[in-house]
Formats: C-alpha cells, structure tokens, sequence
C-alpha cells in the first residue's frame, strides 16, 4: 500500500451539523432541540439511572453483605499437588511459585488437604489445615507456620 492509495474508513468524512443559522436550514430557531424542556436546555442530560425523579432502581433494591478492607486472600495449594517436589525438599512460597502451583503469593500461601502425600517435605507457609498438618507429619515430613 503507498499513500496515494490510502482512502478515509466509511462514515469519517461528514460535514459538521450547523445549527442556529436561519429556519430555511432545518436548524434555526431552536436548532434542533424542539421546545423548551430538559433536552433543550444547555447540559440538558440526565445522570446515569435517573428515572424521572422516581426512587432509582439502584436504591429500592435491598443492599445485602459486607466487603472487609482487610481481608487477607492466601494462594491455595492442596497436598496431591506437593508429590512433584523431590522428597527431603523445602517448599516454600518462592518453590511453589517457580514450580507453577501458585501464581502469585498474595497474603501468604495456605495448604489444605485435598490429595495424598506420598514423599516426605518440609513445608514452610502461613497457613495449614489440621488433616493437611497429619498428613504431612505422617509420611514423614515436618510444618513449620510462618
């Protein structure tokens, strides 16, 4: 394509609506807002969910729960997913990122119990379950809560 070749996209090229100039042009007198009202004034728009001075819909809808600004969020991880780290290894929050299992830390990392342990690991995280805490201290491996 050269720059002779280029040609505007449909619908950019128009002439600008002249309003106010005369009645013999269509947009005279009230320039194509029609007679007194709130669309004939200047910044004649309602705000977004107005309803005419009828009560909202937004506000006759019951409000219902409670964000908390403190909430923590922890990365989830469940023992079955632990058996590909070798046996007599570290796992920690940085290991579980590079492995994949986790996308981001977050608040912390928590482990839960869904799954088998099958090799003996050290865990270090923020938070564990109580079956997920047997589970590793019965195939050998140790917790530690940070």
């Amino acid at each position: 394509m050269k720059l002779h070749e280029l040609q505007t996209s449909t619908g950019s090229r128009h002439a600008r609506k002249r309003v106010g100039r005369g009645t013999s042009s269509g947009y005279g007198k009230t320039s194509g807002r029609g007679q007194k009202g709130q669309l004939a004034r200047s910044g004649g728009k309602t705000r977004l969910g107005f309803e005419g001075g009828q009560m909202p819909l937004f506000r006759r809808i019951p409000k219902r729960g409670f964000n908390n600004i403190n909430r923590k969020e922890y990365a989830i991880v469940n023992l079955g997913q632990l058996n590909q780290f070798r046996a007599g290894s570290t796992v920690d929050a940085a290991a579980l990122l590079k492995a994949g299992l986790i996308k981001k830390e977050l608040a912390g990392v928590k482990v839960l119990g869904k799954g088998e342990l099958k090799k003996k690991l050290t865990l270090k995280v923020n938070k564990i379950s109580e079956t997920a805490k047997e589970a590793v201290e019965a195939a050998g491996g140790s917790v530690e809560v940070i």
